[in-house]
């Protein structure tokens, strides 16, 4: 339960700095180069926890389902970045945050978690219909743009995907470990990315100030990483991924009183309704 807190609040200060590093940066390139801050702290936080031999002891199930979760994670921070370069970070963050839903719903499906499950579902419609309710795409310049809900969409569900693959590929490996090596994944895959692109060219435009951004938001990243797939594999994932997606009341405070974003009524009641639905299944399952 506290690392999944710790996950929230480090998982919100990354969608914050993320935001701020993404203004002028192609967002493939911010992608790749915030991947590369979490490749070199999850590899120091192994090194560090010494936890380096029980590399040779993951069997091949384990290893496959750490590689899949590393590309589906891939998948949701090339969608997520692209969102957050289209749309206001408060709507992105909230239809993103809609990934506890096919969380919950895969965990039922595919791990069996289905203590109390009617609840959880009752949940699962809170938090679906304040999702709705965030997107608000009559207000808002930025939201107008259609392309930035289908990206923040297709990164919730991937993100959705990365949770029960973690969740089964981490049965038996150390987490530390386990965060290292989906990591390699995604680094390998947001710099191919930008490659294929020919986007190379605008690593070399990145600004002083959004480079530092962006650093600083791969290190939360590998903060939030390093609590939530030690939450997830002591604990169930229809439990910590609703308290790891509390992240978004963190967001959505910055969006407002920093970078000067606005909400409408009807955005603060999808809020409150994604924040009792999160809170519900988080205390009483």
């Amino acid at each position: 339960m506290v690392a999944a807190v710790f996950s929230a609040v480090f998982a919100g200060l990354t969608a914050i700095l993320s935001k701020c590093g993404v203004k002028h940066t192609n967002s493939d390139v911010a992608t790749a180069v915030r991947t590369s801050v979490v490749l070199a702290f999850a590899w120091a936080i192994v090194l560090l926890a010494d936890a380096r031999e029980t590399l040779s002891e993951i069997d091949g199930r384990s290893l496959t389902f750490l590689l899949l979760s590393g590309v589906a994670t891939g998948a949701s921070w090339i969608c997520y970045f692209k969102a957050l370069s289209l749309g206001d970070v408060s709507k992105v963050a909230a239809v993103d945050k809609s990934s506890v839903v096919f969380s919950v719903l895969f965990a039922i499906l595919f791990l069996g978690e289905r203590t109390l499950w009617g609840w959880k579902l009752v949940c699962l419609a809170l938090i679906a219909a304040g999702t709705y309710l965030m997107t608000d795409r009559r207000r808002g310049g930025e939201a107008k743009n259609w392309l930035w809900l289908v990206f923040s969409l297709l990164s919730a569900l991937f993100a959705a995907a990365t949770s029960i693959l973690a969740k089964i590929g981490i049965e038996n490996v150390d987490s530390n470990a386990a965060t290292a090596i989906r990591t390699c994944v995604v680094f390998g895959m947001a710099w191919l990315i930008v490659l294929c692109r020919g986007e190379v060219k605008f690593v070399k435009k990145l600004k002083g100030r959004e480079l530092c951004f962006l650093v600083l938001s791969g290190i939360a990243t590998g903060a939030s990483w390093l609590c939530y797939y030690f939450a997830i594999q002591n604990g169930q994932v229809s439990v910590v991924v609703p308290i790891d997606k509390m992240s978004i009341l963190i967001t959505v405070l910055f969006s407002l009183f920093v970078l000067g974003e606005q909400l409408s009524k009807r955005a603060v009641c999808g809020l409150c309704l994604m924040l009792a639905g999160t809170l519900a299944m988080a205390i009483w399952t």
